[in-house]
């Protein structure tokens, strides 16, 4: 007979009329990595927040049992005191204080009513054992890199005496080491007798590391598959995740004829005043009409600061080299001279830098050029809401109209009005800067179909990708990058993961 740690029965809940969640039913072994997959907007998060007291009991229809009991979770403290913990992909840390601070925040180690602050310092230096992460509790949150500041997440989860550890996409910013180093730690908090549910898009993270996933679809439980009986599959998820197979997830395209060179950088440097160093160093290559060229490398590579020094240098590097657009040099001094010339970036951090979150998709598509559809300094409405429509139509947004807020969106649809925000200023170049991070398999399909749509329509892409696959898949041709320096130059037909990695680590 199972032992359940966690039930979800009939789990249903509503937002303004739409329903988010539909008789959900989900249940998780005690000592189990059960990992929870779907489509952006099929509802795990949401799932998740019910669960966690995020959404209280009563905002939502059916039973949450946990450990045997009915819960009714009217706040995140209940959870917590049940032995509940979650973590988000956007981690709740304070980056100006202590490890020890963050660890046992809301949970302050005290002796006689008074904060033991050299007992918390030992005790945070147990959790952190527990997690394999050997910094000092005294160092700053901030000084850390993404990697660690997820340890001490969960080193701060671990201190709470947590029975169930809930992560949700807890590699998304993880480089592949990082990303192979916590997947361990959940392996070892498991024979700890630690259970935990795991949110993935990643979904050869899911088949190395589940005993169990469930899939959701459209708010709906679609199937739980069980590892133990071969059952969790790449081919399978996705066949569940989205109604259908999908042969091919990077689509090829018919016709690969390229034109002229719309982009070459000769000996191009850019120099960091800040770091007292170069983020990119002697770099040359070229872009054709009609090509995707890929910039592949580790984190730190200097591929992100490459892309910006040349969209107009929004850091302040100082920068040496030269532009040529067309065979014709040019120089940018701010990021509108870069749009003017027909170039537009589309960053990584679509939340933080890309997206106006609490602003609607017709103000977010509209908003990098407002001029044409301004007279006088007065915006023309009608043409902002067709403009905004025929975005949401030809990229399909999935959004009730244009009036939604974009931070009430999936992952994938607010990538989409990104895109938008950024087609709509008619670019000749586009560089999209890790392009499907933390988007679904669907969602990746269909960012992927409108690139080779532009590309068809004579456009010019180059992607930034931490992905080898998508790299693999997607690019013409390939240029390695290590240390701010371009290692080599590969053709998709020579090209393979062996030697992008052998280029990256040079």
């Amino acid at each position: 007979m199972s032992d359940n740690i966690l039930e979800m029965r009939q789990i249903s809940k509503e937002f303004t009329g739409v329903k988010a969640l539909t008789d959900v039913n989900f249940k998780v072994e005690r000592g189990e990595i059960h990992c929870l997959v779907g489509e952006n907007g099929a509802g795990k998060s949401t799932l998740m927040k019910v669960l966690s007291g995020v959404y209280p009991h009563g905002t939502y229809s059916g039973d949450i049992v946990f450990e045997g009991q009915v819960q009714n979770f009217a706040k995140i403290s209940d959870s917590v005191k049940a032995g509940i913990a979650i973590i988000y992909q956007e981690l709740a840390l304070f980056p100006d204080l202590t490890v020890y601070e963050n660890i046992y925040v809301g949970n302050e180690v005290k002796r006689s009513g008074v904060v033991d602050w050299n007992q918390t310092i030992v005790q945070a230096q147990q959790m952190l054992q527990k997690v394999k992460l050997n910094v000092n509790p005294e160092s700053l949150i901030k000084d850390l890199g993404v990697g660690k500041q997820q340890l001490v997440e969960i080193a701060k989860a671990l201190s709470k005496n947590v029975k169930l550890l809930i992560l949700d996409e807890p590699t998304a910013a993880l480089n592949e080491n990082d990303s192979e180093n916590l997947l361990q730690l959940l392996r070892e908090l498991k024979h700890q007798g630690i259970t935990c549910i795991m949110i993935s898009h990643k979904l050869k993270e899911v088949i190395a590391i589940a005993d169990k996933a469930t899939v959701l679809r459209d708010g709906r439980t679609i199937c739980t598959l069980d590892a133990a009986k071969g059952e969790i599959s790449e081919n399978v998820i996705i066949k569940n995740m989205v109604g259908r197979e999908i042969d091919d997830i990077y689509p090829k395209r018919l016709d690969q004829t390229f034109g002229h060179t719309v982009l070459e950088v000769q000996d191009w440097s850019a120099y960091d005043p800040q770091l007292g160093r170069h983020v990119a160093k002697e770099v040359n290559f070229h872009v054709k009409k009609g090509e995707i060229v890929g910039l592949a490398g580790l984190m730190g590579s200097g591929r992100t600061e490459l892309a910006l020094s040349i969209f107009g240098n929004p850091k302040g590097y100082k920068l040496q080299g030269e532009l040529l657009m067309n065979d014709a040099p040019v120089s940018f001094s701010h990021t509108s001279d870069a749009i003017k010339a027909g170039i537009a970036y589309v960053t990584e951090d679509r939340k933080g830098d890309g997206l106006f979150l609490i602003q609607d998709i017709k103000n977010n598509v509209s908003i990098a050029n407002l001029h044409s559809i301004s007279s006088r300094g007065v915006i023309n409405d009608n043409e902002e809401v067709k403009i905004a429509n025929h975005y949401k139509s030809s990229l399909t947004v999935k959004a009730p109209s244009i009036e939604q807020i974009v931070g009430n969106l999936s992952g994938g649809n607010q990538q989409k009005v990104s895109l938008g925000k950024w087609l709509f200023v008619g670019p000749k170049l586009l560089i999209l800067d890790e392009p499907t991070r933390g988007i679904d398999v669907g969602a990746k399909f269909e960012i992927y179909t409108i690139m080779n749509k532009l590309i068809r329509e004579g456009m010019s892409i180059i992607m930034i990708s931490s992905e080898l696959g998508e790299v693999l898949g997607m690019s013409d041709r390939i240029y390695v990058m290590a240390e701010g320096r371009i290692k080599g130059e590969l053709s998709q037909a020579e090209a393979d993961q062996e030697k992008i990695m052998q280029l990256a680590t040079q």
